[in-house]
């Protein structure tokens, strides 16, 4: 996109299903341009989401499903971090962010800069890991 230059890394279709990965810098804004043009109209957050990729330089992505009620279509967008990941939040746009944002942090540890009420959502307080990375040990 000339709005947005080098904010999109690549676009993926793979069983009909469209994935955009996109500069973790620039990632609101891309967020903001697909729920505001009207050409793209994803006004809706379906989930927000992390993969952990232990081997990779940049281990994290996180993983925003976008809808388009008005066109009935779906879209993924993907923005690598490193292995502290810190992420802008997205709560600003799309308020029910907030919820799925803290299931992130909670489950990968993601940290969603700016959200307005970051902490545990599922596990206690004071638990010290996060479940869902491939490193955590099956056994305690």
């Amino acid at each position: 996109n000339a709005e947005l230059p080098g904010a999109v890394l690549g676009m993926f279709d793979f069983r009909a299903e469209t994935t955009l990965a996109v500069a973790l810098d620039q990632l609101l804004d891309v967020l903001a341009f697909l729920r505001d043009d009207p050409d793209c109209a994803f006004d809706f957050l379906t989930d927000v989401t992390a993969v952990h990729w232990p081997d990779r330089e940049q281990p994290f992505e996180v993983v925003y499903h976008l809808y388009s009620m008005g066109r009935n279509v779906r879209l993924r967008v993907k923005a690598a971090a490193g292995p502290e990941p810190r992420v802008p939040s997205a709560v600003s746009l799309w308020p029910a962010a907030n919820w799925l944002e803290r299931e992130c942090f909670d489950m990968f540890g993601v940290v969603f800069e700016d959200h307005p009420d970051l902490r545990r959502i599922l596990m206690p307080e004071d638990f010290d890991r996060w479940p869902m990375r491939k490193d955590f040990p099956l056994k305690v």
